[in-house]
């Protein structure tokens, strides 16, 4: 699903701006890496612990996502998130230590007080957090919620793919995304989200005595 990212304001949208939407789709194997730099598709690694734990709340991630592109100090995080100052420095810290947010050298904010800002950096893109996090999807409801439905770009889709297939959909989609992510950002566009989510599917009846099952292994999730 592709939406439009928010801000601490909302959504920020040019109304005056018609909205140009692009479907994506598999064409003559476009998105085979064999066809891309060995440089753009960079190997991840296992979370730490601590790493793991800091990036298993949505409250941090959201964190992670509103510090992009623009430093916010704690006050303005607090602000735009709703969250109590104490609470959001918190969770500010616990993403200083753990490599994902960076502080930024003071500056004056309101009466002269000293004020320091955070930005992402950015780290936790390369990083697998443990499998059956679920903290990516509650994530993506709390930012799409504001969204108008009209700004919502959906496609879904069942698939019977042996593993072979299936390891291949799992590389390209990898690819086409590494090579997105390795694009300078614009500043002057319009902030996007994406999430990919690619699941089993819990089998419709229950073996006997048992409850459902589902097929396939888990594997890590990964935080943008």
């Amino acid at each position: 699903m592709v939406v439009p990212q928010g801000s601490a304001r909302g959504v920020r949208r040019d109304r005056h701006r018609p909205i140009v939407r692009h479907r994506l789709r598999f064409v003559n194997h476009s998105w085979d890496t064999a066809a891309m730099p060995p440089a753009t598709v960079p190997e991840r690694r296992d979370a730490t612990d601590a790493e793991a734990r800091a990036l298993a709340s949505t409250v941090r991630l959201r964190i992670l996502r509103i510090t992009l592109d623009e430093p916010l100090t704690n006050r303005e995080i607090a602000a735009a998130l709703d969250l109590n100052p104490a609470t959001a420095l918190h969770h500010v810290r616990t993403l200083v230590d753990t490599g994902f947010l960076e502080a930024l050298p003071a500056r004056r904010g309101r009466r002269g007080a000293r004020e320091i800002p955070y930005r992402a950096t950015g780290r936790s893109w390369q990083v697998r957090t443990p499998t059956g996090s679920s903290s990516l999807v509650e994530t993506f409801l709390a930012e799409i919620g504001p969204v108008p439905e009209a700004d919502r770009e959906l496609t879904r889709l069942g698939l019977r793919l042996p593993p072979e297939e299936l390891e291949e959909l799992r590389r390209r989609l990898h690819a086409l995304l590494e090579e997105f992510s390795q694009r300078p950002r614009d500043p002057a566009a319009e902030p996007w989200s994406l999430l990919v989510a690619l699941h089993p599917e819990v089998r419709r009846a229950p073996r006997p005595g048992g409850a459902p099952t589902v097929s396939g292994t888990g594997r890590g999730l990964q935080a943008g």
